[in-house]
């Protein structure tokens, strides 16, 4: 949400909905909570998460808007682009039927692909504006504006009622009677799949009978760091168990093969 004036506005404009403001840059976060104390507002849940994983804890048909303005056009990588099949199809599932996903960008690159993007499903509404006027805009807008750039909105019509998500699948690990062989087996090297990966950065030997490895696993996106305690006859994680996503469940499974076969 950058300086957060758009969310800022949305909630004082409609206090009776909770606006959820997803946010990586922790300045900014700073600045948005120091403004929702200041304005005394009681309708905003500000996360450090990154958009596209965090739809995945969202339930289906309960979102009414999705705002994703200004994102970074990332013109020259952009399977790292907010906007992508995955995300509409997980904004799709979350949202309400004749909810709206809204994306605002100065980035022809990155207009002309959220059309093609917004076109692929079979079922598909969305309305294109340039240069619309809208009651706040931030300040990289406002220095947009000035220099006469363009500004593109395509917006996204949910037109279909989703069955409730499952994320399937838990973190149970096989049972192992050798510790130290598992965690030989599993080596230092990281483990790279399509959906994210598993790295190994260190093992301890913490008893005789028993071993711990530090790794970072999960999406490229949002790694998460964590301990595994090998006992005999027992793996588990250390000290809490990993957020339940896709990409640590798939880890998961992965970190379950190498140590246990």
């Amino acid at each position: 949400f950058g300086s957060a004036r758009h969310l800022l506005h949305q909630a004082e404009t409609n206090p009776d909905v909770l606006f959820i403001g997803l946010e990586i840059h922790k300045p900014s976060i700073e600045q948005a909570l120091k403004q929702i104390v200041i304005r005394n507002l009681s309708n905003v849940m500000v996360l450090d998460y990154d958009a596209r994983l965090f739809l995945e804890f969202v339930p289906s048909n309960v979102v009414g808007k999705i705002y994703v303005h200004f994102p970074v056009p990332w013109d020259k990588k952009p399977h790292r682009r907010v906007i992508s099949e995955a995300f509409l199809e997980e904004a799709t599932r979350v949202l309400k039927v004749g909810g709206t996903l809204e994306l605002r960008t100065d980035s022809e690159e990155y207009y002309r692909f959220a059309l093609e993007t917004f076109s692929a499903p079979t079922q598909s509404r969305f309305e294109v504006y340039k240069n619309r006027e809208i009651a706040i805009v931030s300040k990289y807008e406002d220095r947009w504006k000035r220099l006469e750039k363009n500004i593109y909105d395509v917006i996204f019509t949910c037109a279909v009622q989703r069955p409730p998500g499952d994320i399937p699948g838990d973190f149970t690990f096989s049972s192992t009677a050798d510790p130290f062989g598992a965690v030989e087996r599993l080596g230092t090297q990281t483990h790279r799949r399509e959906w994210g990966f598993v790295h190994v950065e260190r093992s301890f030997r913490i008893s005789d009978t028993a071993a711990m490895i530090r790794l970072a696993m999960g999406s490229f996106d949002r790694p998460e760091s964590t301990y595994v305690i090998i006992e005999q006859g027992r793996t588990r994680y250390f000290p809490v168990l990993p957020v339940r996503s896709r990409a640590n469940l798939a880890a998961h499974h992965l970190l379950n093969e190498l140590l246990h076969g």
